[in-house]
């Protein structure tokens, strides 16, 4: 490819809406460009290395038995409707009206899909297991977009389903995507940690994903170098201390002008923070008031709240206003006097005596709290999240948080879509079960950028071999001034096509500055520089992007490596 005919264009200064490295540099190197919200066009050189990163999840999946198919990015809302995702799923889920006035959904994810193709084909246990796998655009009207292609609205992601007969065979099914994802992220160059997840809208039995760390994650994840302890924050547990028994004293009001946080309550008191009793409000999808109680030191963990509660529809916080139409106050609240709420107590608090809560009154708290004693909770539960230097709940050991990036997910769904769609198989003794099912995703984009994340310097991206648009990007200086530069340039260019070994040529007729910029920032692993000084030298003047290891080389060896892909040893 001639870099004078691609479609693309480079930008000198980093884009003033980017802040993650990759988003600038993708932006930069003219790999992407913006549309709107959470929504990308890949120009040309983005799309191939997409296609790269598709073709090793793809030679990955097909190494383990996977067949590729295609379904369909609209459903009718029928199929969700049944397997009850479309109540749960909030507005990320796209609802619509076809010409028929037909409710239809845009695909999120293809379970009910999958679960119907299995009702309509699969009908006996000769028949599995069977996994399956397609690339498919996704489009989720995700709150927040941002970073690039890192949480957009419209992806396209690789999701693959493994069906069992038993729970058995999706155990090994599951150890099989673990060990292909565990491939394909090192092959493409990410060095990327599995984590136990939360199964969130998917359901299922339990689920890992696929993390590499990154200071601008959305994800917390909780680690332990001693034992190898990894899970995400929303899921990790937590290893509490105990607290010292004290005799239940007698509630006592005690004012606190302006103290509405808890660690102004606990300056104002002289007392540590774990003895003090923090409140939090939500209202869940479904229109009940939660008062969550956790104690002072810990903070309230969202995802542990909205499995204790099975909240419908997520979470969001309370309203001033709702609070008080309950009995309470933000600020200086508890569920003291409280009404209309759903009282969820973490399990720590209720085995610490004696602490502060709020008095449902503007500058006034209660001293000597007691659960149950003073009020009754609806639902006691572990719903507090994992802080740094934590005991690690296996070993002991300090556990250390640390920002990651979710580049992959995998899922053991079980029987829920099947029993929900009535795939069913016939065992060898007559009776009928339902199919047993996995579900295990990769967004591409998504790798993309975190690839660029883990390989770029100051002056630009460096492409790992495996994903690289181009195998090597060829410089010609003063190509229109020397015709010797001008030939071996066009030989070379010309043998690699040959080869099947595409390369990007920059002919332009540019300074040899703007032409060194543009190859250093678009980051093929290989630069092969012909210019006048390197023909006197001998040949072409060979760099490789990610050490910056300069070199002359014979012509005859870069053609051999244009050739084969390796330089002669």
């Amino acid at each position: 490819m001639r870099l004078s005919e691609l479609f693309f264009t480079s930008l000198r200064d980093d884009p003033a809406e980017a802040e993650m490295p990759s988003h600038k540099l993708l932006l930069r190197a003219g790999y992407v460009r913006q549309l709107g919200s959470g929504i990308y066009s890949l120009l040309p050189l983005g799309f191939r290395v997409s296609k790269r990163v598709e073709q090793v999840i793809r030679e990955e999946m097909n190494a383990i038995g996977c067949q590729e198919l295609e379904m369909p990015v609209v459903h009718p809302a029928e199929v969700w409707k049944d397997s009850g995702r479309y109540f749960k799923i909030g507005p990320e889920l796209v609802r619509f009206k076809d010409r028929g006035e037909r409710d239809m959904v845009l695909a999120m994810t293809h379970e009910e899909v999958i679960a119907l193709l299995l009702r309509d084909l699969v009908q006996s246990y000769r028949q599995l297991p069977v996994q399956l796998y397609h690339f498919q655009t996704k489009f989720r009207d995700e709150p927040r977009s941002r970073g690039g292609l890192i949480r957009v609205r419209e992806f396209v992601m690789k999701d693959a389903y493994s069906c069992d007969r038993d729970e058995a065979g999706l155990d090994e099914s599951y150890r099989k995507y673990y060990g292909a994802y565990e491939k394909i992220f090192k092959r493409i160059g990410l060095d990327a940690i599995a984590v136990g997840a939360d199964v969130g809208i998917m359901g299922g039995s339990g689920a890992h994903e696929f993390m590499v760390l990154n200071e601008f994650g959305e994800d917390t994840l909780v680690l332990c170098d001693a034992c190898g302890y990894a899970e995400n924050q929303q899921i990790a547990e937590v290893a509490k201390p105990s607290p010292e028994a004290e005799p239940a004293l007698p509630m006592e009001d005690v004012e606190t002008p302006d103290a509405t946080t808890i660690d102004a309550l606990a300056t104002f008191l002289g007392m540590p923070r774990s003895k003090t009793a923090k409140a939090a409000f939500f209202v869940t999808g479904d229109g009940r008031f939660v008062v969550a109680i956790v104690r002072g030191d810990f903070d309230v963990n969202e995802t542990k709240l909205t499995n204790a509660i099975k909240a419908v529809g997520g979470l969001r916080p309370a309203q001033v206003d709702e609070i008080k139409a309950r009995g309470m106050e933000a600020g200086y609240g508890s569920p003291l006097g409280a009404r209309d709420a759903v009282v969820v107590v973490d399990e720590l608090v209720l085995r610490s005596p004696n602490l502060v809560a709020g008095a449902n009154r503007v500058g006034w708290h209660v001293k000597n709290v007691n659960v149950p004693r003073d009020y009754l909770p609806d639902v006691v539960a572990e719903i507090t999240s994992a802080r740094e230097g934590d005991a690690c709940v296996r070993c002991g050991s300090p556990v250390k948080l640390r920002k990651g990036i979710e580049v992959g997910n995998i899922f053991k769904l079980g029987t829920d879509f099947t029993v929900a769609a009535g795939a069913t198989y016939l065992d060898d003794d007559g009776e009928r079960h339902p199919i047993v099912m996995g579900s295990y995703g990769i967004g591409l984009g998504r790798n993309v950028a975190c690839v660029v994340e883990a390989h770029h310097d100051e002056k630009g991206i460096i492409w790992p071999d495996e994903v690289a648009p181009y195998a090597a990007h060829l410089v010609a200086i003063g190509a229109a001034r020397d015709p010797a530069v001008r030939e071996t340039a066009e030989r070379l260019h010309a043998l690699a096509g040959d080869a099947g070994r595409e390369i990007l040529y920059d002919d332009r007729d540019e300074s040899p500055g703007v032409k060194f910029t543009d190859a250093e920032l678009l980051g093929m692993p290989w630069i092969l520089t012909v210019s006048p000084r390197s023909l006197a030298a001998g040949g072409i003047e060979v760099t490789r992007r990610e050490t910056g290891e300069r070199s002359t080389r014979p012509i005859a060896e870069v053609e051999a490596f244009l050739g084969s892909g390796a330089f002669p040893a």
